[in-house]
């Protein structure tokens, strides 16, 4: 069976694939207007080339999707309904007292996903003990039922304070709903977790990206008949394409989440495992940092929407390869996070582009070789991307070299800043991490970027720029499960503990079994969240046989400090059930040497680092070979990406082929 990752992004849908005999990459142009379009032809492409076009079960395809994200943040879901208890329909709308722009005197909230018409009340109590107060009312249900009948909703989402201690009252609503043949996300099924307004919001964008995600993944599933489908979770592990097409919220950084699994296990593989990961593609950059493990968050939100569903935490900026160059009000440069996307693309791509991006000034600064660009299978128009610098750096009074470093510089700060706020602002110091370099863009900027933070070394592992689609291979089957016992240490016994945990294994080993996962490759792991009583908010804290010791231990290493004497309370019981997949082998090869082969030289090429003009090497990375050193300035070539080595730079490349980077202060 062929296995095939598909990473689907602004600018390129990244694909790689591996079987017993042959291992390879391939990029295509997205399409945005349809983006299943780039992923069917690519893997046609594939299919085709391998002879594997008419084969049934021949693929195992692992796609990560962004069509869930752009929904959101482009607010171009499906009219949705909520249903909730009376008197609380517009809590999805009050949130919390957070403002996202305190100094902002005449901010106004943008208009809620579910306008205010849309939302229903019904008559039904439950008790934060999970007793019944109220009694459900069939008949002024059925009356929602029928409004929403009338109106054009397309989804509903149903959230009723502490269904997750007692669901009946949303089963049977999901029931009535049920008839109208439309899709209904009921918050116990989505998120089994108190806090209603992070629950609800999250149900919400459930339901309201879930048609978009169905339409799409249906077209695919169309296109692969007789194939296995597997979606990424933002939490790092994969889904079947039915269960995505009900929980498409799990799905929101599926892409980013890709490559995070792939440097982690690359690293790891390596030997590094305190890694800050640096992915710049053609529209934004995440950045994560890993301190031996996947770092999971359940404090997301997109486009202002809480998601309180597990995720990697990646933190995204609007810089990349695409991110176009302009003037603010004041008359400085900025740059991003408007980006040229993947139609017209950068000038250079020669689609009609006329703004100035980031890769236009890597390529007037020398620092992209057109004949080598996508290994030499994408024309560039050199002289249109010249042309408009020279145009535009004529308007500012300015040098078009300054200007073209200009624009470097500012997107390189944008991401610096990026990286500190992962590192610096929660107590960790760069310095002691290695930059995990990947995307498509990533190589260009990842020695200057480190050198702003002082790191040491820069890790590009071997094919970058399909790094997430990568991953997407290495990822386990993953599922999530939570429920809130709100009980302090003291309260909660081994025995309860042990029987909550027990149950939600079973369900774990009956849904993973449902997702095709052998028993034998089950595995379980436990946390509990966990906080001082009277905190607002909790740690996740892996489960030990002393929960209490863990979580000070694990406070004291986050805020500084421990307190002995104040009750530990335990929020959420916390369940990851994986189902170990077969990981693609990572090739290990014996040192051949210091120096480079004739073969892994193409050349010269002229490129400016600060300011200068350097004759500058161009390596093909495919003939390094491990324990090959060199200095730069160099730019090395290969089909997924283009790594710029400034001046005095030293470049080692390592028994798996990834290249270390030593930075000089």
């Amino acid at each position: 069976m062929l296995t095939i990752g598909v990473d689907t992004g602004g600018t390129f849908t990244d694909f790689t694939y591996t079987s017993d005999s042959v291992v390879g990459t391939y990029k295509i142009l997205s399409t945005p207007h349809n983006p299943s379009e780039a992923v069917i032809n690519g893997l046609a492409h594939i299919a085709k080339t391998l002879g594997v076009e008419n084969d049934a079960e021949a693929l195992y395809i692992v796609h990560g999707s962004t069509v869930a994200t752009n929904a959101i943040l482009e607010r171009k879901g499906v009219p949705t309904a909520l249903v909730t208890n009376q008197g609380f329909t517009d809590v999805i709308e009050i949130g919390r007292q957070n403002r996202s722009r305190l100094y902002d005197l005449a901010y106004q909230k943008d208009p809620h996903i579910v306008p205010q018409a849309m939302r229903f009340g019904i008559p039904g109590r439950v008790t934060s003990e999970g007793e019944v107060i109220e009694e459900f009312d069939d008949a002024a249900a059925q009356e929602i039922v029928d409004h929403i009948k009338e109106s054009d909703a397309e989804s509903v989402a149903v959230c009723c304070l502490f269904s997750f201690l007692h669901p009946d009252h949303e089963k049977r609503m999901g029931e009535m709903l049920s008839k109208l043949n439309i899709p209904v996300s009921l918050s116990h099924e989505i998120l089994a977790e108190f806090r209603e307004f992070e629950r609800t919001s999250t149900t919400v964008v459930n339901a309201y990206v879930s048609p978009i995600m169905t339409r799409y993944l249906t077209d695919l599933k169309a296109a692969t008949a007789g194939n296995v489908l597997r979606i990424m979770q933002s939490n790092g592990g994969s889904i079947s394409a039915d269960t995505a097409m009900r929980e498409s919220v799990r799905t929101i950084l599926s892409g980013p989440a890709g490559g995070a699994v792939g440097a982690l296990e690359i690293g790891r593989a390596a030997g590094f495992e305190t890694l800050i990961t640096f992915d710049m593609g053609g529209t934004s950059t995440d950045v994560s940092l890993m301190n031996g493990d996947l770092p999971l968050t359940m404090q997301s939100s997109i486009s202002g929407y809480p998601v309180k569903v597990p995720m990697i935490d990646i933190h995204t900026v609007g810089a990349g390869g695409g991110s176009i160059a302009a003037l603010d009000s004041g008359g400085s440069l900025t740059v991003g996070p408007e980006s040229a996307g993947a139609t017209p693309g950068p000038i250079c791509y020669g689609q009609d582009g006329n703004k100035i991006t980031v890769t236009d000034a890597n390529l007037y600064l020398g620092r992209i070789v057109p004949d080598h660009f996508l290994g030499g299978g994408m024309d560039l128009d050199e002289t249109a991307a010249r042309n408009a610098v020279e145009v535009m750096a004529s308007e500012l009074n300015m040098a078009p070299i300054e200007l073209a470093e200009g624009v470097l510089a500012v997107a390189n700060t944008n991401m610096e800043r990026a990286i500190r706020v992962i590192s610096v602002e929660k107590g960790y110091d760069p310095r002691e991490f290695t930059l995990f370099s990947f995307g498509g863009a990533g190589g260009m900027h990842c020695a200057d970027l480190a050198r702003l933070l002082g790191m040491p070394t820069v890790f590009i592992p071997v094919n970058p720029g399909i790094l997430s689609a990568t991953g997407m291979l290495m990822a386990d089957v993953v599922k999530d499960y939570s429920r809130t016992v709100m009980r302090t240490t003291d309260q909660f016994s081994a025995d309860a503990m042990e029987s909550i945990f027990s149950e939600m294994e079973t369900q774990g080993r009956s849904d993973l079994q449902a997702e095709g996962v052998r028993a034998q490759s089950v595995v379980h792991e436990r946390y509990l969240d966990m906080r001082y009583t009277g905190q607002s908010f909790e740690i996740i804290v892996p489960f030990s046989t002393d929960p209490a010791e863990a979580f000070q231990t694990l406070h004291e290493k986050q805020y500084g400090h421990r307190n002995p004497n104040k009750p530990v309370e335990v929020v959420n019981v916390r369940l990851r059930s994986l189902g170990r997949q077969e990981k693609p082998e990572q090739s290990k090869q014996e040192a051949a040497g210091k120096t480079l082969s004739n073969a892994a030289q193409l050349g010269e090429h002229q490129a400016v680092f600060h300011g200068k003009t350097h004759t500058t090497p161009i390596i093909d990375r495919q003939h390094l070979r491990p324990g090959n050193t060199f200095l730069g300035p160099a730019i090395i070539v290969e089909y997924t990406s283009t790594i710029v080595v400034p001046p005095n730079t030293q470049v080692r490349v390592d028994s798996h082929s990834n290249l270390l980077l030593k930075i000089e202060g």
